[in-house]
């Protein structure tokens, strides 16, 4: 485990099951409903509502799903509300993923201050999951 520059250690987040079900093909839907505490299934919900277009709303509801769940974890995993996140560490990108599209999801609805607050704790986060995600 390493640490930011002010001592702070990073969180890594345990293996979440639903990656596996995602990875063979199964339905987003159907793995967020078996898994809820899953946010790698809240995202990729929230990934595939915004790319359809038209369904900014449901997006956002997923993502903030995906964010609140990635919290509880972070938390049981140590994390005391800030430090590195890690996008290197696999368990890690579902929350990484869902903050991310939360911050779309908010710019999508014109919330403006929830767009830029998420941009910045992604990229306060991980650099290189705010790099990887194009934020």
């Amino acid at each position: 485990m390493s640490s930011d520059l002010l001592g702070i250690p990073e969180t890594r987040l345990p293996p979440d099951p639903a990656g596996q079900r995602l990875a063979a093909g199964v339905d987003p839907a159907q793995v967020a409903a078996g898994h809820p505490e899953s946010s790698l299934a809240w995202a990729v919900l929230a990934e595939d509502a915004l790319a359809d277009g038209g369904r900014d709303v449901e997006a956002y509801a997923y993502a903030r799903t995906g964010y609140h769940r990635g919290l509880d974890a972070l938390r049981r995993a140590g994390w005391r509300g800030q430090g590195p996140v890690p996008w290197s560490h696999e368990p890690n990108r579902g929350w990484l993923r869902a903050l991310a599209a939360l911050a779309r999801a908010a710019r999508a609805i014109g919330e403006s201050d929830e767009e830029a607050r998420c941009t910045e704790f992604l990229r306060a986060s991980s650099t290189q999951a705010a790099r990887e995600l194009g934020l």
